[in-house]
Formats: structure tokens, C-alpha cells, sequence
């Protein structure tokens, strides 16, 4: 009571308080909606921002293009995944080649993407599958103007009917266009590049010299293998003064993690397999008393669906076909397990029957407004035809060309076929050659005629039962409780490390993880994992993720993090350590063949451990391979081509070991000097050179790329 009593008395205190807290909560959601839209961006180039929504827009355009022009219904995570990074790097390329040509001037104008249409040459228009001449099957700007002046009459008479598929074609043609300006912009920039540079003649001789002048010569070598590693001592400080002189070959441009993580994949336990085999011994008893078999073999879930057709072996699965003799028509095969799909099986071999593998047949649809309309200007044009009517004037008439054409078995072999996809075709196979059909379907009919039949191949009938051995449900939940429990006591990557073998698990490392890939360990559907390993702290462990096809688990540690700029030298110590260690052994090895005092190749020969070769057709263009030291040695190819006949070399440090080479001959190859090709060669390699300079482009746009926060 007194409590209740205290709260009356404060309670005009009270309601103000209350009050001011409702002000505070809608007062703030009404400034979020006031506020601008405060749009997340995915990366920048040059300073300029592309946002999260400008991004998707440009991958949903670019997929589009991509599945109308592959016509797919569909892309896949790994197609999805490639046209990000695609878009992405387009993107980028043209911010890039954008900004250079403004400060050049240079630009691309409408009348010169017109130009380029109107030639119809550009790969980007002879690639494309829609605006081609039927003659020649190429590229016809003609075409092009006729679809958009009809589609722009289309759109301003509001013909909302098949509307969908012209809009789908339109938006490919505003997508090329673009890609034209985008590339035409980064070909003019090139070329104004490779115009800067040039061959002259002095080295157009220089190329063919280097090119047909070949050296003949003996050489002596002491390999570095040949000094134990042992004996060679490698300081920190040594370590330290090659790191400093190679600093600039470990520079990094993005931040990487490495990281420690455990994927561990659901299969199907010995319970699991066992009820799946108690199954299929069950379906297989049933097969050959089943009145339909297409039902039979959806209803046992297999994962191949029965179609009532004779196929070729080839089109069946490999573990089937391979089987197939080992049963006679009207005989069962399994249940047997397949390895190569992880799967049990079990087949009835229906029949065998001798049937064509390409069908050439012609004909003509019939649609009318409704049924009986449709059967009675189908059996007018059949009674034409039959009555001596020329079969390809009638299908003009009715707006179709009547043209011969092929049906092969590699068409509907595999597919899922049934209703009238399969009266259809099953007519054309059983329909004798020449014969006029009338054939009634759902929403047409269609007249036909068999032309020709060729291939003739024995075909099989066969109802398959494939099912894949795969988890239970009770099973997933025990590995996933398991793991769980686990990751639960072993938060630390210390921890995970120290006990993942005891618990059944196989710790794996991943070294530089960049933010710009897709997945961990090529297991699909990681991408909540990485982006959180690129929010964590070094030693930090993660969640449980389930991902792949809902039948792995996996938990992350970040084991240590590499910032952009110079990579330390504790993570390149291992490579540096085999360089100053060579390095030392070449130091040895002069010093003891300067002791003792090898003044001819016979006595460098003569040295402990010395190895000896004759290379032949030694040209100052292409690093030598020495046999002998198994190594590509630039620099017996540099001395060749300027040393003398007879004249022993000094010792030389190369890649394997340490030699001196002794030229015994020197010729000219018959190859005719031509000042024009030589120049024509140098300027292509110049042109490939320039083509290098979108690299460089990029790493001075500070370009950062954040996709993986949102995508």
C-alpha cells in the first residue's frame, strides 16, 4: 500500500516522464524517416563511391543478359559469383580509363557507336544472338532498327501482351550499347598509349641479332646442392638486409587474414544406410509388378525419372549402362551400390527395339480460337496436303516457312518429358517416313511429315530407381549438437587447435583470405563466415555456420591479420632463408675455386662435386636450361652473346650453382634480316606492354572494395 501510495504521489511527475519518452521513441523514428537516405556503399575508385543499390542494379543487368543469351531460366551460386567479381572489375576498368580520358580530352560520341553499328564487326555485335541477317547469320544493323522502331510503336500503344520478352531484348540492346561506349573509350586510350611507343631500327637489328645469333659453348659448374645446408649460418640480421632490399616485391594492396577453420561434412550414418537399403529392396520387389511406371518411380523418390521412351545407352546414368548386358528384358538388377554418385540402385530392363537417332520431319501448327475450330482447320489443311496441296505453300500461308528440319535422340534424352512433350515426340519416332500425320495436342494441332530417318541404333527401355545415401535428420542434429558443443568449449583458436583432434576433428588453414573471394575452403555458402572473419579479432572463434547443400558445418578462428601495405618479414622469412642461403653457398664456392687457383675449364671440371655440360644454340633472346643444374640460366645466354671464342668466363653466381662457360662456336642462322617485321614485332610486344596499364591505373585509384559487407 505504501508503495501505491508513493507512486500516486509522483503521479503527475510520472505522466510527464512517460510523455517525454513517447516524444523521444516517435520523434526518432519520424527524423530517421525525415533524414536522406543514407545509402551503404560497396567500394570506391578515385575517390568515387558506388553504392550497395548502383552495384545490384549492374549485376542484375549483366544476369539478365547473361540468361537471355544462354536462355537460362536460372544461374547457379558459383554464375552468380562470377558475374559479381565481372561487374565489379568492368566497373572499375571504366572509373579507371573515365578518369585518364578527361584529363586527355578524349571522348566517344554517338555518331561513332553508330559508325560501329552500322560496320557490324565489333566482337561485341557479331557475338550477339538476336539482330542477324537469316542469310548470312551475321550481325545486320537493319534489323536492330527495325526491332526498336517497332518496339518504341509497341510501347506508345501500351501493348501490355507479350511486351515482357521485347523489354528483355531491349534492355540486352541499352546493355551493349553501353559496353560499346565503355570499350571504344578504353580502345582509343590504348592506342593513344601504344602510339607513344615505337621501334627504330636500332632495335629492330638488335631483336634479329639477339634472335639468330647463336653461341656453341662448354661449361663447368659446382651446384649448390653440393654444400650441405647445414653448413651455412643465417642471421636475423642477414634476413633483415634481404628483406630490405626486396621490400618492394611484398607489398600487398588489400588487408588478408589467415585463418584456422574446421569444415565438417554430414553423411549418412550406418543406421541411415541400412534404412535406405531395407527401402530399396522393398521398391525393387515392386518394380516389376508396377501398372505405371512413371508414378512407381516418382513415388520411390529416384532421383532419375521414368520416361516411356527407348534411349541410348549413353543417355543413361554410366553405373546403369554399364550394367545393362549383365540382364535380360524383363530382368531386375540390383539393389547395388554405386560409389561414383554415393547412391543405391535398382533397374527393370523393359525392352529393346531398333529406332533412328535423327528424325528430319516438317510442319505446320494449327491454332484457332478454340478447340473445335483448331480439329477442323487442321483436318481441312491435312485433307489439302493429302488432296496434292504443296505442303511449304500452305504453311506460308499461315505464317510459317514449312521448313525441313532435325530432331535428334541427344534432344530429349535425359529430360523430364511427359503430356504432350511426349505424344509429340514419340509420334515422330513411330511415324513411317513420308506418311502426313495429324497429331491433336492440348492447345494445337500439328501436321507433320516424316522426311527422313538416319543413325539407326539399338535403343533400350529402362525404369531406373536412384536414390543418393544421404543423412537423416536425427543424424544431422547429433553432428550438429556435437560440433556445437565443441565450439562452445573451445572459443579460442588456442583452444580449437589444442583439442579438435581428440573431439574427431581436422583443424585446416587458410593463408591470406582476401574479402574479395567467395567462399572458405570451396565450400558453397560461406560467405556470413568470411564476412566475419573480416570482422574479428586475432584469436577469436566463431559461430556454428551451416552451409555447402545443407550438409556442412564449419567454425572459423582468426589466426592473424596482414594489413595492406609491406607484408612483415616474419611471413616471407621461409622465402629469403632460401636466398640467403644460396647466396652464402655461392660465397663458398667462389672462394674455393679462387683458392684454388682454376685457370681452365678442364680444372673447374676437376673440383669436388663439379658437373659439366655442352648447350648448343645459345641465343641472347631465351634464358639457357643446363641439364646439368636443372635451371633456367639467364645469364649464360647474356654472357654468350658476348664473349669471345675459347675465352674462359669468369665464375659466374647463377640459379643452380656457380660455373664458368667456355664458347667453342658461334653461327649465324639463315633467317634473312628484315627491318620491317623486326619493327612490326617489337611494336606488338610494345602494344602488349601497354595493355598492362590498367594494373597500374589501379593501384594508383585507391581503389577499396567492401562487396563482401553486403554481397
Amino acid at each position: 500500500m505504501a508503495t501505491l501510495q508513493n507512486i500516486r504521489s509522483k503521479g503527475p511527475l510520472l505522466v510527464i516522464v512517460i510523455g517525454l519518452a513517447l516524444f523521444a521513441f516517435i520523434a526518432g523514428d519520424a527524423w530517421k524517416v525525415l533524414q536522406p537516405h543514407q545509402s551503404q556503399d560497396v567500394g570506391e575508385v578515385n575517390g568515387t563511391a558506388i553504392s550497395a543499390q548502383e552495384y545490384q542494379k549492374l549485376v542484375e543487368e549483366f544476369s539478365e543478359v547473361i540468361k537471355l543469351t544462354n536462355n537460362l531460366p536460372s544461374l547457379s551460386e558459383e554464375d552468380n559469383n562470377r558475374i559479381k567479381d565481372q561487374v565489379w572489375q568492368n566497373y572499375v576498368n571504366g572509373k579507371l580509363i573515365e578518369a585518364e580520358a578527361k584529363k586527355l580530352g578524349l571522348v566517344v560520341t554517338k555518331s561513332e557507336i553508330q559508325s560501329i553499328i552500322n560496320q557490324g564487326v565489333h566482337p561485341m555485335l557479331a557475338q550477339n544472338p538476336f539482330f542477324r541477317n537469316p542469310q548470312t547469320g551475321l550481325f545486320d544493323a537493319d534489323a536492330l532498327k527495325n526491332f526498336l522502331v517497332n518496339y518504341n510503336k509497341m510501347k506508345q500503344s501500351s501493348m501490355a501482351q507479350g511486351m515482357e520478352s521485347y523489354d528483355r531484348i531491349y534492355n540486352y540492346w541499352q546493355f551493349v550499347e553501353k559496353q560499346l561506349f565503355q570499350s571504344r573509350l578504353m580502345e582509343k586510350y590504348q592506342a593513344l598509349l601504344s602510339k607513344a611507343l615505337f621501334a627504330n631500327n636500332v632495335e629492330a637489328q638488335a631483336a634479329f641479332d639477339a634472335r639468330t645469333q647463336q653461341t656453341d659453348l662448354l661449361l663447368a659448374a659446382i651446384p649448390y646442392s653440393s654444400v650441405a645446408d647445414s653448413a651455412v649460418k643465417v642471421s636475423e640480421a642477414d634476413l633483415k638486409a634481404a628483406y630490405d632490399k626486396q621490400k618492394e616485391q611484398f607489398k600487398q594492396y588489400v588487408e588478408t587474414r589467415n585463418i584456422k577453420y574446421i569444415d565438417v561434412q554430414v553423411t549418412a550414418s550406418a543406421e541411415d544406410k541400412a534404412a535406405l537399403q531395407s527401402e530399396m529392396e522393398e521398391y525393387t520387389m515392386q518394380l516389376p509388378e508396377a501398372a505405371d511406371y512413371a508414378s512407381f518411380i516418382r513415388s520411390t523418390g529416384s532421383n532419375v525419372p521414368y520416361v516411356d521412351l527407348f534411349y541410348n545407352k549413353s543417355a543413361l546414368p554410366q553405373d546403369v549402362a554399364s550394367r545393362l548386358d549383365s540382364v535380360s528384358v524383363g530382368g531386375v538388377y540390383g539393389p547395388y551400390y554405386n560409389v561414383a554418385d554415393n547412391s543405391l540402385n535398382s533397374f527393370l530392363k523393359l525392352a529393346v527395339a531398333q529406332q533412328a537417332d535423327s528424325i528430319q520431319y516438317r510442319q505446320i501448327v494449327v491454332m484457332a480460337e478454340d478447340a473445335a475450330k483448331t480439329q477442323a482447320l487442321a483436318d481441312s489443311i491435312y485433307g489439302a496436303i493429302k488432296g496434292g496441296a504443296d505442303f511449304a505453300e500452305l504453311a506460308k500461308k499461315y505464317g510459317q516457312n514449312g521448313t525441313e528440319q532435325w530432331l535428334t535422340a541427344a534432344a530429349y534424352e535425359g529430360a523430364q518429358i511427359d503430356g504432350d512433350n511426349l505424344k509429340y515426340i514419340q509420334t515422330l519416332i513411330d511415324a513411317p517416313q513420308n506418311t502426313l500425320q495429324n497429331v491433336s495436342l492440348a492447345q494445337a494441332n500439328l501436321i507433320f511429315q516424316v522426311t527422313a530417318k538416319k543413325a539407326v541404333k539399338e535403343k533400350v527401355k529402362v525404369a531406373v530407381i536412384k536414390r543418393t545415401v544421404d543423412f537423416s535428420k536425427e543424424t544431422y542434429s547429433k553432428a550438429y549438437n556435437d560440433f556445437s558443443q565443441f565450439i562452445a568449449t573451445n572459443n579460442t583458436v588456442e583452444k580449437m587447435m589444442a583439442n579438435a583432434e581428440d573431439a574427431g576433428y581436422r583443424v585446416l588453414d587458410r593463408m591470406d583470405l582476401a574479402s574479395a573471394e567467395h567462399t572458405i575452403g570451396g565450400v558453397r555458402g560461406t560467405k556470413e563466415a568470411l564476412r566475419w572473419a573480416f570482422g574479428a579479432k586475432v584469436g577469436e572463434v566463431s559461430g556454428l555456420y551451416e552451409c555447402g547443400d545443407s550438409d556442412h558445418m564449419i567454425v572459423v578462428g582468426v589466426a592473424g591479420i596482414t594489413p595492406e601495405g609491406y607484408r612483415p618479414l616474419s611471413l616471407v622469412q621461409d622465402q629469403l632463408r632460401f636466398e640467403v642461403i644460396r647466396d652464402k653457398k655461392a660465397e663458398q664456392i667462389l672462394a674455393s675455386l679462387k683458392a684454388a687457383g682454376a685457370t681452365s675449364i678442364e680444372q673447374v671440371k676437376a673440383q669436388a662435386n663439379a658437373v659439366s655440360d655442352s648447350v648448343k644454340m645459345v641465343t641472347f633472346s631465351a634464358a639457357t636450361y643446363v641439364p646439368s643444374l636443372r635451371s633456367s640460366e639467364p645469364l649464360v645466354s647474356a654472357y654468350a652473346s658476348v664473349a669471345a671464342v675459347n675465352q674462359l668466363s669468369a665464375p659466374i653466381k647463377g640459379n643452380g650453382g656457380v660455373f664458368v662457360l667456355q664458347p667453342y662456336a658461334k653461327n649465324q642462322t639463315a633467317e634473312e634480316y628484315n627491318q620491317a617485321t623486326e619493327e612490326n614485332t617489337i611494336s606488338n610486344m610494345y602494344l602488349r606492354m601497354a595493355s598492362q596499364y590498367l594494373n597500374d591505373l589501379y593501384l594508383k585509384a585507391d581503389v577499396k572494395d567492401n562487396r563482401y559487407l553486403y554481397f
